[in-house]
């Protein structure tokens, strides 16, 4: 079997500055690549932690529809430190973007629930992850 060696997550959206806002200064990732005006895109990406595994967010020219499909369709950032979590929530809060309730209660527990400006969710869960 072939190794898979990085591994990205794109989405469009039409609140471009906004999403870079929610993902770089509130919820504090690393910005590993953007580029400008690629055959009409404008966009940027965020390390999870490093360029292994990234989110992409894009923008088109004449506009990128991206309506979120569910309030189900989550990006889990799972974070060890409560206080960690509290501090990321508190800065998100200070944008405007406060904790939402999850539609699966199973994240309620250990986690909090945010709409990013897309109305995109993401959770905030206080726990190791998968060790695989």
């Amino acid at each position: 079997m072939k190794k898979f060696v990085q591994f990205r997550i794109a989405r469009p959206t039409n609140k471009f500055e906004e999403v870079i806002t929610f993902y770089e200064e509130g919820l504090g990732l690393k910005r590993v690549g953007s580029f400008e005006n690629h055959d009409g895109y404008d966009g940027v990406m965020f390390g999870l932690p490093d360029v292994d595994y990234h989110l992409e967010f894009t923008r088109h020219m004449e506009g990128s529809p991206c309506p979120a499909p569910t309030k189900d369709n989550l990006l889990v950032f799972y974070i060890p430190e409560k206080d960690e979590i509290r501090v990321v929530k508190d800065r998100l809060s200070s944008l405007g973007y406060d904790e939402v309730e999850p539609e699966n209660p199973y994240w309620r527990n250990k986690g909090v629930t945010i709409e990013d400006p897309d109305g995109w969710r993401i959770v905030l869960m206080n726990s190791e992850g998968l060790r695989g």
